[in-house]
């Protein structure tokens, strides 16, 4: 028998039964829409972890007092820049961002604390080999009134050093960053994120050069950033208000705060021995305290690793769901194998070989499985905005599409093929005599 009266063959039967076509399709259908989804979720993943990693440095060492687990008694002095993982809830609170983050929460000061100091972090500069800058910030909330406000708001407001820009990768929209005389002389400048600049000025670009007041005392824009989005704590530079390190301190924290310092190993590779080094160091000088010591590689590598597991979760089910449609083609062509023993037993009767009927039972699995993948494809084109309502990062990809296409394509042919063996292996004589 020609190809072209196999294809023939082919569509007269399912064209003869559409509804069996769409029911035996309904598992590749779900099957095809979930691979692609998996695939434009994984990918989508990966997206949101690069976007939200952006503004960190792999190199970058955070150091924070953990007052949860320590018992050493100091006086707080001031400190800085830091891997925080919140926004602050109190006023007079600190933390930071690892590497280019934003600073997060702290905590008030007692007795009982260690508040880090810059003599802390040029020590750790000076003592721990493979180190290429260090810093320092911290973290409060302050009420601000000024632009278009129309009653005082609450910001945070994060005091940081003139390198804090550079080691957070963030960019200027327009003006300029602190700088270190501003530090110096406790200078009272300010740098606005870009969200910021548009809720109190209306514009990032109308707000430069402006005068906004903080707890009450006026301060200079000096500057906006570009806007950055979320970042990997959740918390984003575009809605916060930067000021110097020491004008922070001088008017709106006194040294109550918990800051942080950040660091930035030279090799990625060293950061673990960096990392025992600066415990050293501290040891030497906090014999009593402990010291969370963080890394963005390992943060990094972590949200990565989350996104993996979730993805390779995501593929089983999408696995099982393909065995299920496999097994429901299976089942329907041994149905159709039994109503359709006499046809067969016609087909080899005119001279059709046993190759003949394999070949057309197969195609019909093939084709239900690509009409169902088609579909499945369709599907999840569609369901993609349910699910960005969401909050998901969803990556459609030809690449996806087409994988999905045939993964529905290969799984049909597969458990078509024992059906369609034994419908070619029947014997014409007791095929034409079957009831």
């Amino acid at each position: 028998m020609r190809l072209s009266e196999i294809f023939r063959l082919v569509w007269l039967n399912l064209s003869q039964n559409k509804s069996k076509v769409i029911l035996t399709s309904f598992g590749i259908v779900v099957g095809a829409a979930t691979i692609m989804l998996v695939i434009a979720i994984g990918t989508g993943g990966k997206e949101d972890v690069a976007e939200q990693f952006k503004n960190l440095n792999a190199g970058a060492i955070d150091i924070a007092y953990d007052a949860t687990s320590s018992s050493y008694n100091q006086q707080g002095g001031f400190g800085g820049f830091g891997g925080g993982s919140g926004m602050p809830s109190a006023r007079n609170s600190g933390g930071g961002m690892m590497g280019g983050g934003f600073p997060g929460g702290g905590g008030n000061q007692n007795k009982n604390t260690v508040t880090l100091t810059t003599d802390d972090m040029e020590e750790i500069m000076t003592f721990v080999p493979g180190l290429s800058s260090g810093t320092m910030s911290y973290t409060t909330s302050a009420t601000v009134d000024g632009g278009e406000l129309d009653e005082s708001t609450s910001y945070t407001v994060a005091g940081v050093k003139y390198n804090y820009a550079d080691m957070s990768n963030l960019e200027l929209a327009i003006g300029s960053f602190i700088e270190e005389d501003d530090d110096t002389y406790k200078n009272k400048y300010c740098v606005l994120g870009f969200d910021v600049a548009k809720e109190v000025f209306g514009s990032a670009y109308d707000a430069y050069d402006e005068t906004i007041y903080i707890d009450d005392r006026s301060y200079t824009v000096k500057g906006i950033l570009t806007e950055v989005g979320t970042v990997a704590s959740g918390i984003s530079p575009d809605s916060a208000i930067f000021v110097p390190y020491e004008t922070g301190i001088k008017y709106l924290t006194g040294t109550d705060i918990s800051p942080t310092i950040t660091v930035i190993a030279e090799d990625t590779n060293q950061v673990d021995t960096i990392k025992t080094n600066i415990e050293t160091v501290l040891g030497e000088s906090y014999p009593n305290a402990t010291f969370t010591i963080s890394d963005a590689g390992s943060k990094m590598e972590a949200a990565n690793q989350s996104n993996r597991t979730l993805t390779l979760l995501l593929y089983a089910m999408a696995a099982i769901v393909f065995v299920v449609g496999g097994i429901g083609i299976m089942n329907v062509l041994f149905v159709s194998v039994k109503e359709r023993t006499n046809e067969i037993g016609i087909l080899k009767a005119i001279g059709c070989s046993q190759k003949d009927i394999l070949l057309e039972f197969l195609l019909e699995a093939s084709t239900i499985s690509l009409i169902g993948s088609i579909v499945g494809v369709l599907c999840a084109i569609g369901l993609t905005p349910i699910i960005e309502s969401f909050d998901m990062t969803v990556s459609l990809s030809v690449a996806g599409a087409v994988l999905s296409l045939l993964f529905g394509v290969f799984t049909g042919t597969v458990f078509g093929f024992y059906p369609a063996y034994k419908a070619s292996i029947l014997v014409p004589i007791v095929a034409l005599n079957q009831e």
